[in-house]
């Protein structure tokens, strides 16, 4: 039985407020969860992958809609799979038992309340990572958070001109900086045998055009950064979409916006910062999909 929050959907900051057992949401996707995969994956921070992989399961749909998504045919449910909260379950024993070193969530915003029955059904001995793009209520986040140990929010635009030009949203950053509070306040970090089984990686990927934005990013994390979380400063920017009208998208970030942001992180004297190579901008790591 579909949950009564699907009925007037408003999990996310878009409150379309549809029912989404009639009709899709603002998510692109229904009341039913949607995969494009699961398995190990193994291009996550050091402290997620290990050595073993991050047992991740890819859902379709999304709420935020970047123009530049390096997973377009799954935000855009172009692709996937239908499957049940019990079929969901049976994912996470399957990952469990094939060594993943934890329950990966990416995207799972618009499923929290099938994702909980999920665990409800079967909790994986294993800590539960929720990977999103951060543009969240609190509300729905306290729904999914007694089930989560680890979060690995997006903080992907501070200025409001630059969130609505990529995703039609100029409210980007006023949710998604509640959330990722909300995130450093729940959860401490724990680091054993080199695997993160608490705490809060707050990611940034580094956009072409955007670095002085970026470094107000990094402004807000020395400021807000509590109980051990961590930064991540990625330079994957990877055009996949041929751009028309936003043509900076067409092009990887250059070594000289690299470089500004990695700079500015050093003078801050950041903690506990992940920096990815300029070199991991390619289509090698991201994954092919199954569905």
């Amino acid at each position: 039985m579909c949950d009564k929050t699907l009925l007037a959907c408003n999990l996310c900051p878009n409150f379309c407020g549809v029912d989404r057992t009639k009709k899709v949401g603002a998510c692109k996707v229904g009341s039913e969860i949607e995969i494009a995969k699961y398995s190990l994956h193994y291009f996550e921070e050091p402290l997620i992958s290990g050595t073993k992989g991050s047992g991740t399961v890819f859902f379709c749909g999304c709420s935020l809609g970047c123009a530049f998504c390096q997973n377009y045919s799954l935000s855009r449910a172009q692709r996937g799979k239908k499957i049940t909260a019990n079929e969901l379950a049976d994912i996470f024993k399957v990952l469990e038992d094939n060594g993943a070193h934890n329950i990966n969530l990416v995207t799972p915003t618009h499923y929290v309340t099938e994702i909980a029955k999920a665990f409800d059904i079967y909790r994986p001995n294993l800590p539960v990572v929720y990977n999103t793009h951060s543009y969240e209520t609190v509300e729905t986040l306290k729904i999914i958070d007694p089930y989560v140990d680890i979060y690995l929010p997006d903080l992907k635009f501070v200025a409001p001109n630059i969130s609505k030009r990529y995703t039609g949203k100029v409210s980007y950053f006023e949710y998604a900086e509640k959330a990722i509070k909300f995130m450093l306040d729940s959860k401490k970090t724990v680091v054993e045998n080199g695997l993160l089984k608490s705490g809060v990686i707050v990611r940034h990927l580094i956009i072409p055009l955007c670095a002085n934005d970026s470094l107000k990013v990094l402004d807000w994390f020395k400021l807000n950064q509590k109980n051990g979380a961590f930064l991540s400063i990625m330079a994957q920017f990877t055009p996949l979409i041929k751009q028309d009208k936003l043509l900076e998208l067409n092009r990887k970030i250059t070594a000289n916006e690299y470089n500004k942001v990695v700079d500015y992180a050093s003078k801050l004297n950041l903690e506990n910062v992940f920096l990815q190579e300029l070199s991991s901008a390619s289509e090698d790591y991201i994954p092919s999909w199954d569905y």
